[in-house]
C-alpha cells in the first residue's frame, strides 16, 4: 500500500500527510522506503493528529511567544545591513532513535579524538604534513593556520574542549560528517531556546516522552571549565565580539545560563604574561577563557594587526602557560573545506581504524591524479574554494553544483578545474534527507541537516543528547542557512528509560556557601552607569515635552512667554518641541537600548523586553500621531512605560555592583537636570507659571500641597525640590543616594581616607544640605549643576577607564 492510499484508509497519522510528497532517491527521516512512518515518530504523530489545525496554531503561537518574550534573535546580513530577526522556529521537531544517536555519538567521538591529534601535530611535532598525510601547502597558505602558537601547548593538555559537526543523512540512511567546527562553535544556546520553545508547544507530550535532557551535558562542561580554572582568585569567562555579532544573543545566553563573565576584547589585558579583566575593583586574573571570535582576531600583536576586538598579547598568555583557551587559538585550520579528504587516511595512520561516521567525499584539486578523477565526475561534484571554511550549502557566492555549470560547455568547467587547482575542492553534491515541516495545515518535507555539539569533560567527549537542525524553506538544500532563510528545530533523542529531570543546579543536602559576588567589568560599569543616564534622561525630556504641549493647547500661541521658554529649553537638550515625538527623545531611548545591549548577560529578560517595548512605543506614536493634541496622552503613556521599566529594574536587580552603577547613573542625571531646571525657571525673568511648571516637571504638585501650609513661592518650590531630604525628585535626595552607593564601591577609601570621587560627592552634599533657600540663587544652582556634571569625569576617571 503506498502512501496515497494509506491517506485514504482514514487513518489520522496519515491525514497530515494528504500532501507529504518524499523526493525521489532521497531518505525520509518520518517515513521509511516503504511509506510507513518510522516506529520513533509514530506516537508524536498520533498526538499531532489528534489536534484541530486551530490548536496547532495556537500552540505553534505559544512557542513563538516565549522566544519574543525571552528576546531571542539572531542578526540576518543583507544588502541594506544588518537586521535583527526573530528567531525563525520550525515547531515540528527531528525525531531521531536512541539507537541512530549511539551509532552518530560513537562516530562523532571518535572524530573529535582524530581532530584532536590533528591539531596537536600541525602545531607540534608536523608529522602529518612531513610524512605525507596532508600537504604543506594546504596548511600554509590557510588563513587559519596561526604560525605564532607552533609549538605552543595547551597548558590544559588539549587543544579542543568544545566542538560541533554539520551531519546529515545520505539517500541510504548512512549519517555522513558534512563540516568540522572547531573554531568558535555557535548553536548550543539557541538549542538549548529551541528545547524550551517546542516544549511548551508539545507540553503535554513532552512530558511523557523517553526524550533525552540537555541540562547535564552543560552541568558537566562548565564543572571542567571550573576544574581548568585551578587558582581559587582566577575566574571563567566568555569572550565575544560584541553585540553586532549574529549570533551574539547566544554568547549573553549561555553566559548567564553558567554564570560566566561575558567579555570583548576591551575589557581584558596582558600584565606579565596574564590575561586580566578591568574590573571597578582593579584588574583581576582569567586563567579560561571560552572564546566566541575567531583567532585571528583575538591579538593584534601577533595575529591580525587590524583587529579592533581582540586583546594585545593575548597569544603571549598563552605562551607563558598561564591560560587555557576554550578552543586552542589557531584550531580554525580544522574547518579548511578540503581537510576531509585527507581524514580517512589519516585516521588510518593515527587511530588504526576506519572512520566510524564518514565524510562527504572530498577531493583536493591539487594533485593530478585527484584532478583528472574530478573532471571525470565533474558534473556531479560541488565545488569550493579550498581553504574555505564555510559551511556547506551556506555560501552561494563561492559553492555551486557542476551540472549547473556545465550546461553551457563540460569543457570550460574542466578548463576553470585545471585553472584553479590547489585552490579548489570538490565534494560529493550531497542530497540531504528530509524531515517534516509544517505549512499550511500540513506536514511537507524539507532538506534538513543536524548540527552536534561534543564538550569534553573529566570523564572525556561528552555528545549532546539533541542537536540544532537546519530546516530548508523550501526543497532547495541550498537554503537550510538561517541567513538564506532556513529556519531552526529542535532535535529529539527518543528511546529507552524515561530520563531524569535535571537542570544546571546541583541538588545537595550539605552545607552551602555563598559565592563572592564576581568582579564587574570596567566596561559593563560604564553601560549601565550610561543606561541609568539615558532612561533618567529620556523621562526628564517626556515630562517637559508634555507639558509644552499641554501648555500649547490652552495657549494656541507657541509665542506665548512659558510655552516659549520651555520650548527654548527642550531645543537646548536637543529635543525639538514642534516634533510630536522627537528624534531627540527617540535618540535618548536608542542610546538606551544600545547600553543595555552591550550588558545582556547581566540584564533579566523582563528588563530587556520592557525596554524594547518602551522605544517601539514611542516608534509607533509618532508613526501614528494624527495631530498635535495628541501629544500629551501620547507622553503620558511613554512615561507610564518608562518609570514601569525603571520600578521593574529596581525592584528585580540583585544590589551587586552594577546595579550601584545604573543607579548612580540614574541619581545624578536626575540631580543634573533639576539643579539646571532651577536655575533656569526661578531666576528673576522666568514668566509666570514657571514655578506650577517645575512642580509638574518634577511630578511634586501633591507634595507641595501637603507639605507647605503657606502659598506657593519660590522659597517653597526651591525648599522642595532642591532640599527636601524626603521627596525622591530633590537634588539632596539625589545626593544622598550618590553618596551612599560611592561608599559602597570598591577603593570608595583609601588607607583611611575618602577617595577623590567620595570626597567630591560628599563636598557637594554637604554644602547643598547646609544651604538655604535664599542662598540658592540661579548662579549658585548654576554652579551645582556644573559640580555634579564634573562627577562624570570622576566617576570615569577612577573605574572606568
Amino acid at each position: 500500500m503506498n502512501l496515497e492510499e494509506k491517506v485514504k484508509t482514514g487513518d489520522r497519522r496519515y491525514g497530515l500527510l494528504k500532501s507529504y510528497q518524499p523526493f525521489p532517491g532521497v531518505s525520509d527521516e518520518l517515513l521509511d522506503p516503504n511509506g510507513d512512518v518510522r516506529p520513533v515518530w509514530r506516537p508524536f504523530l498520533d498526538h499531532l493528529s489528534k489536534l484541530t489545525a486551530e490548536e496547532i496554531e495556537n500552540r505553534f503561537a505559544r512557542g513563538n511567544q516565549y522566544l519574543n518574550d525571552a528576546g531571542v534573535y539572531f542578526r540576518q546580513y543583507g544588502q541594506d545591513g544588518a537586521h535583527e530577526r526573530e528567531w525563525p522556529l520550525s515547531h515540528i521537531p527531528v525525531i531521531i532513535s536512541e539507537d541512530d544517536w549511539q551509532v552518530i555519538a560513537e562516530g562523532l567521538t571518535q572524530r573529535a579524538e582524530l581532530l584532536e591529534q590533528v591539531v596537536a601535530d600541525l602545531y607540534g611535532d608536523n608529522h602529518l604534513v612531513a610524512d605525507g598525510y596532508l600537504p604543506a601547502s594546504l596548511i600554509a597558505q590557510s588563513p587559519e593556520w596561526q604560525r605564532p602558537l607552533v609549538g605552543v601547548r595547551p597548558k590544559s593538555g588539549h587543544f579542543l574542549h568544545f566542538l560541533a559537526f554539520e551531519i546529515g543523512r545520505g539517500p541510504d540512511g548512512t549519517w555522513w560528517v558534512l563540516s568540522d567546527r572547531a573554531q568558535a562553535p555557535s548553536g548550543a544556546g539557541f538549542a538549548l531556546e529551541n528545547r524550551v520553545a517546542t516544549g511548551r508547544v508539545f507540553n503535554e507530550f513532552f512530558a511523557k516522552a523517553h526524550v533525552q535532557r540537555l541540562a547535564s551535558f552543560f552541568r558537566r562542561f562548565r564543572d571542567h571549565l571550573v576544574e581548568l580554572q585551578g587558582e581559587s582568585d582566577s575566574r571563567v569567562s566568555i569572550l565575544t565580539p560584541g553585540p553586532m555579532n549574529d549570533t551574539y544573543f547566544e554568547h549573553a545566553y549561555i553566559a548567564r545560563y553558567l554564570g560566566f563573565m561575558l567579555l570583548e576584547g576591551e575589557d581584558l589585558t596582558v600584565e606579565n604574561g596574564r590575561l586580566m579583566v578591568r574590573t571597578v575593583a582593579g584588574v583581576r586574573p582569567v586563567s579560561v577563557l571560552w572564546r566566541r571570535l575567531d583567532s585571528a582576531w583575538a591579538d593584534p600583536v601577533e595575529l591580525n594587526e587590524t583587529s579592533h576586538i581582540g586583546t594585545p598579547g593575548l597569544v603571549e598568555a598563552v605562551r607563558e602557560g598561564s591560560l587555557t583557551m576554550i578552543n586552542a587559538l589557531g584550531s580554525g585550520i580544522l574547518e579548511t573545506r578540503a581537510l576531509p579528504a585527507f581524514l580517512p587516511r589519516i585516521s588510518q595512520h593515527l587511530l588504526g581504524e576506519r572512520l566510524k561516521l564518514p565524510n562527504v567525499a572530498t577531493w583536493w584539486c591539487g594533485e593530478a591524479a585527484t584532478r583528472n578523477y574530478v573532471k571525470e565526475h565533474a558534473e556531479t561534484m560541488m565545488y569550493s574554494p579550498a581553504l574555505s571554511t564555510a559551511l556547506p550549502f551556506t555560501s552561494a557566492q563561492t559553492d555551486f553544483i557542476g551540472r549547473d555549470f556545465s550546461k553551457f560547455h563540460k569543457g570550460i568547467l574542466e578548463s576553470w578545474i585545471d585553472s584553479r587547482n590547489e585552490k579548489l575542492v570538490a565534494q560529493e553534491a550531497v542530497t540531504l534527507s528530509t524531515t517534516p515541516a509544517y505549512q499550511d495545515g500540513e506536514l511537507h518535507p524539507r532538506p534538513m541537516s543536524v548540527r552536534v555539539f561534543l564538550a569534553r569533560t573529566t570523564n572525556g567527549w561528552e555528545v549532546m543528547s539533541g542537536g540544532f537542525a537546519r530546516i530548508g524553506r523550501t526543497d532547495d538544500a541550498s537554503a537550510i542557512a538561517m541567513q538564506s532563510g532556513g529556519s531552526a528545530a529542535d532535535v529529539w533523542i527518543v528511546g529507552g528509560n524515561r530520563p531524569e529531570k535535571e537542570s544546571l543546579l546541583h541538588q545537595t543536602e550539605s552545607p552551602f556557601f555563598k559565592a563572592q559576588p564576581g568582579a564587574l567589568p570596567s566596561r559593563a560599569a560604564d553601560n549601565l552607569f550610561w543606561l541609568g543616564r539615558y532612561v533618567e534622561r529620556a523621562e526628564g525630556a517626556v515630562r517637559l515635552q508634555r507639558a509644552y504641549h499641554a501648555r500649547l493647547m490652552e495657549t494656541a500661541d507657541p509665542d506665548a512667554p512659558l510655552v516659549a521658554m520651555i520650548g527654548d529649553y527642550l531645543d537646548q537638550i536637543g529635543v525639538a518641541p514642534e516634533e510630536a515625538i522627537p528624534d531627540g527623545l527617540i535618540s535618548m531611548l536608542e542610546s538606551a537600548v544600545i547600553s543595555a545591549s552591550k550588558v545582556r548577560d547581566r540584564f533579566s529578560v523582563d528588563g530587556w523586553l520592557a525596554l524594547n517595548d518602551l522605544l517601539q512605543t514611542a516608534k509607533g506614536a509618532r508613526r501614528g500621531m494624527r495631530e498635535h493634541t495628541d501629544v500629551p496622552h501620547a507622553m503620558g503613556l511613554l512615561l507610564r512605560k518608562i518609570t514601569g521599566f525603571s520600578g521593574l529594574v529596581h525592584e528585580n536587580m540583585y544590589r551587586f555592583t552594577g546595579w550601584r552603577f545604573l543607579s548612580i547613573g540614574r541619581a545624578m542625571e536626575r540631580a543634573q537636570r533639576m539643579s539646571d531646571l532651577l536655575s533656569v525657571f526661578t531666576a528673576k525673568d522666568a514668566p509666570e507659571g514657571s514655578l506650577e511648571l517645575l512642580l509638574e516637571v518634577g511630578d511634586s504638585a501633591m507634595s507641595m500641597s501637603r507639605r507647605y501650609a503657606v502659598s506657593l513661592s519660590q522659597a517653597t518650590v526651591l525648599d522642595l525640590l532642591a532640599m527636601d531630604t524626603k521627596n525622591p525628585r530633590s537634588v539632596l535626595y539625589q545626593l544622598t543616594e550618590m553618596k551612599e552607593h560611592i561608599s559602597i564601591l570598591p577603593g570608595a577609601t583609601e588607607h583611611g581616607h575618602l577617595s577623590e570621587l567620595a570626597r567630591s560627592v560628599l563636598q557637594i552634599h554637604t554644602s547643598l544640605a547646609i544651604a538655604s533657600p535664599k542662598t540658592l540663587t540661579p548662579e549658585a544652582l548654576s554652579d551645582l549643576r556644573d559640580s555634579i556634571a564634573f562627577l562624570t569625569v570622576e566617576l570615569t576617571d577612577a573605574y572606568i577607564r
